[in-house]
């Protein structure tokens, strides 16, 4: 903003543009107390976000566990829909609104120069997808082929045999789970994350047949994993910003706090149910929990940090709007692609192994609905 703008005596006529919108934009430390509230949201949101990140790896993979089929699929295509509804109501909108064309920061420098937000979105797109395609071309690359399309109803039914089959990326989002599924999900992880044994070596066939599954497990989890921790940390990267504003806000609290509890916990749920259908090898079987608690931890911390500066933030500052503009417009990018080809494309247009049972079908595509819709509508406040 100039030194000679005076903002009491103002020539529409003759005045810049970019300092009446600077002077308009400008803001303050709105931090007004409710420090119990505040330290109470730190624990609320790590307990219910972490709650819903959780559940799907768990359902899907302790063995003990069970859940209704539908269940599990709620919190899979559910979680689908928030993640592509965040991309844009929750991170597209608010980059633009932070460095766009139309705010002071998009009206400064070399920032006026060209529309930064769809370019770091087109970027941060292309990025992905290059880590995307390079996964599958290792895998390709390494094990002679990047996709099996094996029978899923020999996966559903196996287990008479006593071979646990190996579950190819297709099947494990075909949405033709049910118990005996989980059971091939959970024994395979149980398999591999066993010590080896020797004492029937006569058994020259499973040996055989565990080498295959191991080989299996590994070569899915290469294929899936580099796009999965994009998304992580897309998600992971908004959750800083959320938790900052939350630590300093100022009469708006007492409205984000239960919004952004069901926020957390809605897009916590969107990455435990990604990370269910991932199969981990025994030397990372540690890895999805861990993924899980870092989700969790990540907006309480920042919000830990957020009361720490309470009293000198300004997360209206100009400063404070290009870092959240900046990482709002990559972590949109990250959403969308992830959102739009691994979670809709993938899963329902390209997928072979699609079930076909209508009722199912139409459920999963319902609760995509309405995950993008709930997570569309909590839009409006935060």
């Amino acid at each position: 903003m100039s030194e000679a703008f005076d903002p009491s005596h103002v020539d529409l006529e003759t005045a810049d543009p970019r300092d009446i919108v600077c002077y308009l934009a400008l803001g303050q430390n709105e931090y007004n107390g409710r420090l119990g509230a505040r330290i109470s949201a730190l624990f609320v949101i790590l307990i219910t976000s972490a709650a819903a990140t959780f559940f799907p790896v768990i359902a899907a993979r302790v063995r003990w566990v069970r859940i209704n089929i539908y269940v599990y699929l709620f919190a899979r295509y559910f979680g689908a829909g928030v993640i592509i509804a965040t991309a844009f109501i929750h991170l597209l909108d608010p980059a633009y609104g932070a460095i766009g064309p139309d705010t002071c920061v998009g009206m400064t420098g070399h920032w006026a120069d060209y529309s930064w937000v769809p370019a770091i979105v087109l970027t941060s797109v292309m990025f992905v997808f290059l880590l995307d395609f390079g996964a599958e071309r290792y895998v390709d690359f390494k094990y002679g082929f990047a996709h099996a399309h094996a029978n899923v109803e020999s996966v559903v039914t196996a287990g008479a045999t006593g071979h646990q089959p190996s579950l190819t990326h297709n099947q494990l989002h075909s949405g033709d789970q049910d118990e005996n599924f989980h059971n091939a999900i959970a024994a395979a992880q149980s398999h591999t994350d066993a010590p080896s044994s020797n004492k029937d070596s006569g058994k020259v066939d499973i040996e055989k047949h565990s080498v295959n599954t191991e080989e299996a497990i590994e070569r899915s989890y290469k294929q899936q994993i580099a796009a999965f921790l994009i998304l992580e940390f897309g998600v992971i990267f908004h959750s800083v910003i959320i938790g900052l504003n939350l630590g300093t806000a100022g009469e708006e609290f007492s409205t984000l706090y239960p919004v952004i509890v069901f926020h957390q916990a809605f897009e916590g749920l969107g990455i435990g149910a990604r990370m269910s259908a991932i199969p981990f090898p025994k030397r990372l079987s540690w890895f999805p929990w861990f993924l899980c608690l870092a989700y969790g931890l990540t907006t309480p911390i920042s919000l830990a940090i957020g009361l720490g500066l309470r009293t000198t933030y300004n997360g209206e500052s100009f400063t404070a709007h290009v870092v959240s503009g900046t990482l709002d417009a990559i972590s949109a990018g990250i959403l969308i692609y992830t959102g739009l080809v691994e979670l809709l494309a993938r899963d329902f247009l390209f997928n072979p192994d699609l079930t076909r049972n209508s009722k199912r079908l139409t459920f999963m595509v319902v609760c995509v609905f309405l995950g993008a819709a709930v997570m569309a509508l909590l839009g409006k406040w935060a």
